[in-house]
């Protein structure tokens, strides 16, 4: 019978990771305990912290160990979602609760931290790196791309990696990610001139305009999907006039808009697409946008066919394929190597009472175990390093 005494490596280091408080931007204690669990295993371990206010300052480790052969890098977050409200214990105070370790991060994605860090064996041929950053479910402005300059100035390149964000739906296995969507959002401002609404003539409405830009805007169908992605999308998110009073026309009416887009789009493309509606309505009015990452593939080919091989001899099944679901830090890490996702069961992820299954803990360290020795065992590619 498992006590809390002697709990599975990967239930330990699951709990220890959940029990730091690392609401994005996330420093200090939650970097500790995985500084501590990787140092014994004979990694150098490096940790900085860059960026300002507001989307800084941000801590990231790149942790490593060996000096060639083949690359393996995993890549992950130690950062989390702030917890809200109504939890049935606290949210980083860990609890084991009918086969389930209930806190946030749990799933994700400390728990699949914990599962790598336990899989690594006391001694491998090549390089293994762990690429971790506080600011995944932020802005990532300082994170991921920061420890990608970092690599390079070290001279350090994967040949593949791995993300451990949570991509199985119904049970550990069943689903991989190849790809995510982009995504952009942009936000409109229309300007008019206030007056009282008995005199229209002696103001300008900005909201007609708005209006008009947003039926434009709706009628978009961006494309019917690609062969491993589905249609892109273009979705309001706001609109905001702030008007208190009931007999003034306002000054000015603004939206936002979120697009997902696939493959066969850019972001730049989108963002003139979108700036040449707005201002065939409103000349003077004013479009800002942040693209958070441009579509990517990593195409079904020996990677992910190693991954699917580690998982079917473990779980029975094969996984699916997939490109769905939000953003991760795998758009910027494909601009390295191959990268494919895979996960714990990201029912729970973001909600209250996030939870995982002791099962699947120890189930993934398994599977990432047989996936280090299988990438591990290939020849290197001569990308490893730079």
């Amino acid at each position: 019978m498992q006590t809390e005494d002697n709990l599975p490596e990967v239930v330990a280091l699951t709990k220890a990771l959940i029990a730091c408080d690392s609401v994005t931007p996330a420093r200090g204690t939650v970097f500790d305990v995985l500084e501590a669990a990787l140092v014994p295993l004979g990694f150098d371990v490096e940790r900085f912290v860059t960026g300002e206010a507001p989307d800084g300052p941000v801590e990231n480790m790149l942790a490593v160990r060996g000096a060639s052969g083949k690359h393996f890098a995993f890549a992950g977050h130690l950062d989390v979602v702030p917890p809200g409200s109504g939890w049935t214990s606290g949210a980083f105070e860990p609890e084991i609760r009918g086969g389930l370790l209930h806190g946030r991060g749990a799933v994700d994605m400390k728990g699949a931290i914990a599962a790598f860090v336990a899989a690594i064996p006391a001694e491998a041929d090549g390089i293994i790196s762990l690429i971790i950053t506080g600011d995944e479910e932020g802005p990532a402005t300082y994170g991921t791309v920061a420890i990608i300059e970092r690599m390079a100035e070290r001279g350090l390149k994967p040949d593949l990696c791995l993300v451990g964000e949570p991509t199985s739906a119904a049970r550990l296995g069943d689903m991989i990610k190849i790809g995510r969507r982009g995504s952009v959002n942009m936000w409109i401002d229309i300007p008019g001139k206030q007056g009282h609404v008995a005199y229209p003539h002696l103001a300008d409405n900005p909201i007609r305009r708005l209006v008009s830009i947003l039926s434009d805007v709706d009628a978009i169908t961006l494309d019917a999907g690609s062969d491993w992605f589905q249609p892109s999308n273009i979705e309001v998110t706001d609109i905001t006039v702030g008007n208190p009073a009931t007999n003034v026309i306002p000054a000015h009416a603004s939206a936002r808009l979120s697009i997902r887009f696939n493959d066969l789009q850019r972001g730049e493309d989108l963002v003139e697409r979108i700036e040449a509606i707005v201002h065939a309505h409103a000349p003077e009015g004013k479009l800002i946008a942040r693209i958070s990452g441009e579509a990517f593939l990593t195409p079904p080919g020996a990677f992910s066919t190693l991954i699917g091989d580690a998982i079917e001899a473990h779980i029975g099944t094969r996984p699916e394929l997939s490109t769905t679901g939000g953003t991760s830090d795998a758009r910027f890490l494909s601009a390295l190597c191959p990268v494919v996702e895979f996960g714990l069961v990201n029912a729970t992820m973001h909600k209250l009472d996030e939870a995982v299954a002791l099962d699947d803990l120890l189930a993934l360290r398994d599977i990432y175990a047989d996936i280090l020795q299988r990438a591990l065992a290939e020849p290197a590619t001569g990308t490893g390093q730079i």
